[in-house]
């Protein structure tokens, strides 16, 4: 039975959504083809109909979870609602955010198995740092112009520490401790440092 170009676009994206999904929950690693496979409602030998390689998926998957923050800053430009740092400090150590990882960022679910990708994947991700930390800097410009090597070095350990804190407060198995991680980080970094 042969599918037009359309339906094999949805099935594609499909795929792309559940890999993406799955993958920020149980790591890349954590699930195999078959599984995503069968959770699209396909068969294995379907996969390389849509994919060349599992590499590829992981780069479309992780890819297509990149750019929440651009996503908001460009809604907020069109008249939506403002975006400030404190906003993203706020979201980003959510206690909704440590709890969904599968929606969540996938840098901060997947920062270790992303190093251990391939090109294209880390490539990505790379492009999308580089995005979500000049948007940071932008948004608490004028703080101190004067000295913008000491602005970018605190941006960039903003990002880490978001990044990090995540990590950590989805890591611990006492519930205190892990919102005590969020709320300590994120008012900490609100005050810049």
């Amino acid at each position: 039975m042969r599918h037009s170009k359309a339906e094999k676009a949805r099935t594609h994206k499909r795929i792309v959504a559940i890999a993406s999904k799955r993958f920020r929950e149980k790591g890349l690693a954590g699930i195999g083809i078959a599984q995503l496979m069968k959770q699209a409602g396909l068969t294995v030998g379907g996969f390389y109909k849509h994919f060349n390689s599992r590499d590829d998926l992981v780069a479309e998957a992780v890819g297509s979870a990149l750019g929440r923050w651009k996503r908001q800053a460009d809604a907020a430009a069109s008249g939506g609602p403002p975006v400030t740092y404190e906003l993203l400090v706020d979201e980003y150590l959510s206690e909704a955010h440590r709890n969904n990882p599968g929606t969540g960022c996938p840098v901060g679910a997947l920062a270790g198995d992303i190093g251990r990708s391939g090109k294209r994947t880390r490539a990505l991700v790379t492009a999308q740092i580089r995005d979500d930390i000049a948007l940071l800097a932008s948004l608490i410009r004028g703080a101190n112009e004067a000295d913008k090597g000491a602005a970018r070095s605190k941006v960039i350990l903003t990002y880490c520490a978001l990044v990090g804190a995540i990590g950590v407060a989805r890591a611990v198995s006492d519930e205190q401790l892990s919102r005590e991680i969020l709320k300590t980080l994120a008012v900490r970094l609100k005050r810049r440092f």
